[in-house]
C-alpha cells in the first residue's frame, strides 16, 4: 500500500492523478497550509524537509520524497512498460528532469514575487511594486516567454510530451502543475498558447485526474483555471 502524504494546493496533487492512471491502491493522508501558506511542522515527521509530496511504500519501506523521483519509482515499479521510440524516450527523458530543473522554478519565483510585494506594508507596497515588477520583466518574464514557446511548439506536433505516445509518459505527470501555474500566470493563454492550452484542457478532462482531485480535497488551480477560460 502506497501512502501519498499530499499537502493541499500543491505539486503532490499530479501523484495522485498518476496513481489513478495506474489504478493502484493508496491511502491520502492530508495535510493544510499554514496561514503563510507554507506547510504545516507536522511534515517534519515524515520528511526531514518538511515539504510535499513524500510517499511511503509500506510493502517495501520506502520512503520517498521529490516528485520526479517519485514519478520514476512508481512508473518504474508498477506501470507498464510503454514502447516508446528513442525519440519519445528522450522526450520523456527530458521533460520529466526539465519540469523540476527548469519551469517550475520560473513559476515559483513569479508567484513569490506577487505575494512578496502584497506582505509588504502598505506605505511601501508602490516601491516594492516597481522594484519587483522591473526585476520580473527584466529576468523572468524573458525566461518564461523562451520556455512557453519551447513547449508550445513541442506540444503543438505531439499528443503527449514524449513523441508518439497515446497515453501520459513520466513527463506529463511532472510538466503540468508548471503549465498549470503558467496558465494562471498569464504567461500563456489560449489565443497566445492554444496547444499548451489544450493539452492542459485534454489533462483535466481525463477521468483518473478528476478523481484524484475529488481524492485530495482543494486544488485551486483547476477552479481557477476554469474561471480564467481556460
Amino acid at each position: 500500500m502506497i501512502v501519498v502524504h499530499h499537502l493541499s494546493n500543491s505539486r503532490s496533487q499530479r501523484i495522485l492523478w498518476l496513481l489513478e492512471e495506474l489504478g493502484l491502491p493508496y491511502e491520502v493522508k492530508r495535510y493544510e497550509r499554514m496561514p503563510d501558506y507554507t506547510a504545516p511542522p507536522s511534515l517534519l515527521d515524515v520528511h526531514p524537509l518538511g515539504k510535499s509530496p513524500v510517499i511511503e511504500d509500506k510493502d517495501e519501506g520506502v520512503v520517498l520524497a521529490e516528485s520526479s523521483a517519485i514519478i520514476t519509482y512508481i512508473i518504474l515499479k508498477y506501470g507498464e512498460k510503454q514502447s516508446l521510440s528513442a525519440e519519445g524516450a528522450l522526450d520523456d527523458l527530458y521533460y520529466t528532469h526539465y519540469a523540476e530543473s527548469t519551469l517550475l522554478p520560473l513559476v515559483v519565483i513569479w508567484q513569490r514575487l506577487s505575494r512578496f510585494t502584497n506582505r509588504a506594508p502598505w506605505f511601501l507596497r508602490p516601491i516594492f511594486r516597481y522594484v519587483l515588477g522591473a526585476y520580473r520583466e527584466m529576468y523572468v518574464d524573458p525566461d518564461l516567454s523562451k520556455n512557453s514557446e519551447m513547449i508550445e511548439k513541442h506540444l503543438s506536433k505531439n499528443i503527449w510530451f514524449a513523441r508518439g505516445s497515446n497515453e501520459p509518459t513520466a513527463a506529463d505527470y511532472a510538466m503540468i502543475i508548471g503549465l498549470e501555474g503558467l496558465y494562471l500566470g498569464k504567461a500563456v493563454q489560449s489565443n497566445t498558447h492554444p496547444a499548451i492550452a489544450g493539452y492542459i484542457e485534454k489533462v483535466h478532462a481525463r477521468p483518473a485526474y478528476q478523481s484524484g482531485l475529488r481524492k485530495g480535497g482543494a486544488f485551486a488551480y483547476p477552479k481557477q483555471l476554469d474561471a480564467a477560460g481556460g
